[in-house]
This record gives structure tokens, C-alpha cells and sequence, in this order.
């Protein structure tokens, strides 16, 4: 049996291995990069990059890339190896400080959104000194961020970094208020829950839907599905526990710290969570954790589903975003405290996160907003599309006795004056959690369950840590002028708590009448889909925050509004065409094919006794012929609406189109072939079946 302690992290350039092949002085100079953002020198830039080749070498790498991740949704990578010509006509191995932190890959065929001519291919990527470069296969990965010859962003790392730089700066003017001269970085740190789906490859490589898209496009419900919740938590099936094994141990050679596996509640959907890490390390991780999944699941004859809802009626899979605040000495600002100090810090970063979310709700929810989790947002283990928090019974009842100035009711009947009187000591988990609603308080961080399970956690941090960061700033610049601290401070949390507090409910999410409360009566925005919310991007209180901030220049949120729209515009009409060609080639000529065969089997029961009524083949014979001509109807629909949508000239309309018709008509189309599944003989069926599906691995 394999030492995890003794073969964690083997796979990375990490501060371990940095000591072992760093001298002290480039060491301590390196750390003073990472930890305080000092310039790096480029002499220590030289000595690193020579460390980290040999290293590298040493563990069977014979390539390096700059592993960024584009505004495609995934990470890409441009192997160059070490090699270089000797004068002997052999060659060498080397790698220069200049090439460690800049490369120079093509930027012209990414995403860009307008930022960029076709013709301009000119891109840069810079090395990430916080994040540990790790080897995956044969190539030395370095984590950098991608940006263009004129220097506008191309990646979400750029900007999750930028807004990371953000946070910590306001939060330091805050700290620093209350004493803390001696922190010296705030950071936030997150812990991505991933759920996702296992199949069976061969059942996979015969759905087309599944190869082009990611998710089921038809398929009418098995007679088992999730109602009898026995696969949540349930014993993990020999084939699925050896993929996990084998997953552990990759993820933690690369220092993934994998900690939580379990069975989630649809039939064939599991669960892995890690351990926090620092918010752009996070990041990293799980952009690497969902590529591993998928490898690793090739080698055991599987495929690792990561769309937001591959099977229509059962759970869809999400990414749970765990995240906190804490200084670089290790406070986590939003867990309560013990003094009356601690607690008036304590409420005065929490309610900035209230502040922020009632504030941009709209940036919140555009930022896990894609065709995918479009059908998740609502359905069943997610949140609803409106924004919303929930902070528990108790610590809701001290905001209410702070907001009206009465005694709390609680562990003691303290009259609410911060910093004068002693808040109770709230406890870390004196409520019970709230699965339905989108960001939640529990104990010590936030959990902002919205996220869809193939996103990239960036956006939602990026918008996350720079809504924060506003508020942040709005407490410290009228809390640095104030006369009498205590009191502004008392009267800030107090204002924060009566105008924001529709945000917080901390009743069902999933019921009706919470939507329509929330709408009607509180004000809250209800975004179902991509194409509502993400042309509010660039509404001029969101960009004004963002460009204030720095995290974004206005044309890099301009290109980003589009991109994530065409992005949207094209996944649905793959989907369509994809639906068209099904219908069209597999399940129209196999519902004919067994109409036939019901036909010779009448005729031929026709042919021995006429008199024979042979009411089951005449009826299924008429219903089939019935949903044929439906299908054929229907199909022929979503091809013409997929010829109107090319005349849209505008993203924006076309997007508008997509929601309002052409989905519709996928729809519509789904409901004749799924009804159609449901009368045809299993033999003549052209594709694997939902029951096949969830039901096949063990």
C-alpha cells in the first residue's frame, strides 16, 4: 500500500521542493513574490526556472508549457520541449527566466470577443508565482495568466487575480481600523464541491447527443429514477470505487487536496470535494480536477459526465463554491468571535457580504449563467434562479435586535451597541443548513451553491470578491473620517441590516410562493435564463464598480458579455442540429421500421381468420403512425427556425430567439421522440435508454 503523505504533492514545484532546490537568498526572495506581490527579480527568475527544469527532468518531463485558461471554459496548453542545440550536434536541456515568466502563444483563434482582429494573433501569457507549477504526463505546467499585445485580459485568471488584489486592499483598510497594523494580506479561500455523473463508455460512444453535447437530449423516464433516494450516500459499487481510487491518487500526486467522496442523490451521480485552498489556487485545482475525472474515467471503461443536467428528471450536478476570508495569520474574519471587538468584525464582514450580494444579485447570477445550468437553476438539488441568502434562525434574530436596537433574546438579553455591550457568542452550527437556497451562511463561510458543475469557478469568485470589495471600501472611507468610531461602526451595520435585509430568507427555496414573494413583494431579480441576465453585465452601476476596482477595463466586460452569449448561442444550436440529425436518421426510421413489423404481424393475423379484431397492433399502429408524422413535423420545424435564427444579425437578438423559439421547438420535439420511446420494442430503440444509462455501471 501506497505512503500518501510520502507521495502527496510529487507531481508539484511546491514550497518543500522550492526549499530543497532554491539557495536561502532566491528562496526568501521568491517568497517575498508570492506572498507580499514583491517585483521578481530576473536573476532569481533565472535561478528558479533552472530549479524548477531539473526538477522537472528528474521526474520524466521533457516539455514545459504555460497552462492557462482561456475564455473557452477549459485550459490550454503549447508544449515546447527543453531541448536545445549543442555545438557537438547533440543537444541540451535548458530553460531561461525569460521563458519561465512570459510565452508567447497565438491569441487569435480564442475567444476575444472583439478585443482582438482575426489578423492580430500577437498574445502573452505571464507566469502566476502563486500558483505551484505541478507535471502532468511528460510537460512541466506552469500556471500563468493569458493576455493580449495590448494588454487587455483573455483568461479568467487575470481578472479573478485583479479582484483578489481588490479584496485585500479594502479589507486591510478595514482591519487597520481595528487595530490590525500587522496583517499584512486578506485572502479568500474556496473549496469547490464538483458533482458529476459516471456511464458507461460503450453505452456512450451510441448517443450521439452524449458525444456532441454533453447531456441527453432524449429520453423518456426509466420506471426507477431517484424517488426512493437510495443511491444518496449509499454503499460506492466496486467499478465506481476503483475509479475513485485511482482518481484519490492522481489528485493528490498533483497536491489536489481531495478529501470527500459520496454517491449523490441521482442514480449514477457522485460527489468529490477538497479541502480549501487560496481562491486562484483553487481555481487551478478544480480546472485540473475535471480533467482528471475525465481521464481517469476513460481507463475504466467510463465517461465522466460534467454537464449541469445530462438526464432530464432526475438531479442535475452542481458546484457548490465554499467561500471564506482570512488574514494572512490565519483569522477567518467570518467566523464570530470572542470579544466585543471580534463580534463588531464579524458583523461588519458579514454585512458587507449582505451588502454586496442585495447589491449586484444580477452579476451573481450572470456569472454561473450558461445553456447548461439554464436547466438546472430551479429543478430539483438547486437553487432557484433568484439570488437570495440564508443566514439561520439565530444569527437573523441578532441582526433583527441590532437593526431595531433591542435586547436579544438569545443566550443573554444584551442590548445590540456594539463594541460597548457583549454580542452573545454565536456559535458555529446552532442552525440547520438550507439546501435550496443560492448562498448560504454556514458557520464560518459562505456557500454560494449556484454554480453549475462544468463551470469554472473564476466568474462567480471574480464577481464575488469585487462585490465585496465595494462594500468593503464604502465602510472604510466613512469610517476613516468618522468622529466617534464605535458609534459610525454601530450605525453602519445597523443601516447595512434595514437595507438589505430582503436579501435574507431562510425559508424553501423551491416553493412557489418564495418566488413570487421574492419578485412581487421584496424586489428581487428573477433571471431564468443566459439571455436574460448577462446583457446586465454592462449595466453602468456594474461596470463602474468593475473598471473602479480594476478588475475589468470596459472593453474587457464588453468582449465578455459577448462571448458568453455567443458561447450560449452556439451549445444550443449544436443541440438542435444534433436533435435534428437523431430524430431525422435513428429515431424516425426505427419507429417506422416497427411500425412495419406491426403491420406484417396484422396482416398476417388478417390473413388466417379475418374476423380477428387485432386491436393491440391496429391501435399501436395508428399511435406510431401518429407520433411518426409528429416527429417528422416537428424536426422539420426546428431545422426552419434554425434557418430564421441566421438572419439575426445581433448576438443579443439572437440569443432572445434561441430562448423564445428555438428551444421551444426542441422541446416540442423531445416530447413526440421521448413519447415514442415509450411504445417502441426495446430491439428496434436506436440508442441506449435512461435506464440503460444509470443503471449499468456497478
Amino acid at each position: 500500500m501506497k505512503n500518501i503523505p510520502e507521495y502527496f504533492g510529487c507531481l508539484v514545484f511546491d514550497d518543500r521542493v522550492m526549499k530543497a532546490n532554491l539557495s536561502a537568498k532566491v528562496y526568501q526572495s521568491l517568497r517575498k513574490t508570492i506572498d507580499e506581490g514583491a517585483k521578481l527579480d530576473i536573476g532569481v527568475a533565472n535561478a528558479v526556472a533552472t530549479a524548477m527544469k531539473d526538477w522537472a527532468v528528474a521526474n520524466g518531463a521533457t516539455h514545459y508549457t504555460h497552462w492557462f485558461q482561456p475564455l473557452t471554459g477549459i485550459t490550454a496548453e503549447k508544449h515546447d520541449s527543453f531541448i536545445s542545440p549543442s555545438p557537438d550536434g547533440g543537444v541540451i536541456m535548458e530553460f531561461s527566466g525569460k521563458e519561465l515568466i512570459k510565452g508567447e502563444p497565438d491569441a487569435s483563434s480564442f475567444p476575444s470577443g472583439g478585443l482582438r482582429a482575426t489578423f492580430e494573433a500577437r498574445g502573452y501569457t505571464a507566469w502566476d508565482p502563486t500558483s505551484y507549477a505541478f507535471i502532468k504526463g511528460k510537460t512541466l505546467c506552469i500556471p500563468t495568466a493569458f493576455c493580449s499585445y495590448g494588454g487587455e485580459a483573455l483568461d479568467k485568471k487575470t481578472p479573478l487575480l485583479r479582484s483578489m488584489e481588490a479584496l485585500n486592499k479594502q479589507a486591510l483598510r478595514i482591519l487597520h481600523l481595528f487595530g490590525h497594523d500587522d496583517v499584512k494580506c486578506v485572502r479568500t479561500s474556496v473549496g469547490p464541491e464538483q458533482e458529476y455523473f459516471l456511464i458507461d463508455k460503450a453505452m456512450y460512444d451510441k448517443r450521439p447527443d452524449l458525444r456532441f453535447t454533453g447531456r441527453t437530449l432524449f429520453g423518456a423516464k426509466p420506471p426507477k429514477g431517484q424517488e426512493m433516494d437510495d443511491h444518496y450516500f449509499g454503499v460506492i459499487k466496486p467499478r465506481v470505487a476503483a475509479y475513485m481510487e485511482e482518481l484519490n491518487e492522481e489528485l493528490w500526486k498533483l497536491g489536489i487536496l481531495a478529501k470527500t467522496e459520496h454517491n449523490e442523490v441521482a442514480p449514477a451521480q457522485h460527489e468529490l470535494a477538497p479541502i480549501y485552498s487560496t481562491t486562484n489556487i483553487a481555481t487551478d485545482h478544480n480546472q485540473l480536477t475535471m480533467e482528471i475525472m475525465q481521464k481517469v474515467a476513460a481507463k475504466h471503461g467510463l465517461v465522466c459526465l460534467l454537464h449541469e443536467k445530462p438526464f432530464a428528471g432526475v438531479n442535475g450536478s452542481g458546484k457548490h463554491n465554499n467561500w471564506s476570508i482570512a488574514t494572512d495569520g490565519g483569522v477567518n474574519l467570518l467566523s464570530p468571535g470572542e470579544t466585543p471587538y471580534e463580534n463588531a468584525q464579524f458583523l461588519l464582514f458579514l454585512c458587507a457580504v449582505i451588502k454586496a450580494v442585495d447589491d449586484y444579485q444580477d452579476l451573481l447570477r450572470l456569472s454561473v449563467a450558461t445553456a447548461g445550468n439554464d436547466h438546472r437553476l430551479g429543478a430539483n438539488e438547486a437553487p432557484p434562479a433568484v439570488v437570495s441568502m440564508f443566514l439561520g434562525d439565530e444569527l437573523n434574530a441578532v441582526l433583527e435586535a441590532i437593526e431595531n436596537n433591542t435586547p436579544y433574546e438569545g443566550t443573554q438579553k444584551t442590548q445590540m451597541r456594539l463594541g460597548v455591550d457583549v454580542l452573545p457568542k454565536f456559535n458555529r452550527d446552532t442552525t440547520d443548513r438550507n439546501r435550496t437556497s443560492p448562498f448560504a451562511f454556514t458557520g464560518n463561510k459562505f456557500e454560494f451553491r449556484m454554480l453549475g458543475s462544468s463551470n469554472s469557478i473564476a466568474c462567480a469568485n471574480i464577481m464575488l470578491n469585487s462585490a465585496v470589495a465595494e462594500s468593503l471600501k464604502i465602510y472604510a472611507d466613512r469610517l476613516e473620517k468618522a468622529e466617534n468610531f464605535e458609534e459610525a461602526l454601530h450605525e453602519m451595520i445597523r443601516k447595512t441590516i434595514k437595507d438589505h435585509k430582503k436579501i435574507i430568507f431562510n425559508g424553501n427555496g423551491y416553493d412557489d410562493t418564495w418566488i413570487k414573494e421574492a419578485t412581487e413583494e421584496r424586489g428581487l431579480l428573477n433571471y431564468r435564463t443566459t439571455p436574460d441576465c448577462m446583457p446586465h453585465l454592462l449595466d453602468e452601476k456594474n461596470v463602474k464598480m468593475l473598471t473602479s476596482h480594476k478588475v475589468f477595463s470596459e472593453a474587457e466586460l464588453k468582449s465578455r458579455c459577448d462571448i458568453m452569449l455567443e458561447n450560449y448561442c452556439k451549445t444550443v444550436i449544436i443541440e438542435a442540429n444534433t436533435m435534428v440529425d437523431m430524430a431525422r436518421t435513428q429515431i424516425a426510421p426505427a419507429v417506422e421500421a416497427y411500425t412495419r413489423e406491426l403491420a406484417k404481424t396484422f396482416a398476417a393475423k388478417k390473413a388466417v381468420d379475418s374476423a380477428l379484431v387485432c386491436g393491440y397492433e391496429s391501435g399501436l399502429i395508428k399511435r406510431l403512425s401518429t407520433l411518426t408524422d409528429r416527429i417528422a413535423i416537428k424536426t422539420e420545424e426546428l431545422e426552419n427556425a434554425l434557418v430564421e435564427l441566421q438572419s439575426q444579425e445581433e448576438i443579443i437578438s439572437e440569443s432572445y430567439m434561441i430562448r423564445d423559439v428555438v428551444l421551444v421547438k426542441m422541446s416540442e420535439l423531445r416530447l413526440a421522440c421521448d413519447e415514442a420511446e415509450t411504445v417502441t420494442a426495446k430491439k428496434y430503440w436506436p440508442f441506449p435508454t435512461y435506464g440503460d444509462l444509470l443503471f449499468s455501471v456497478r
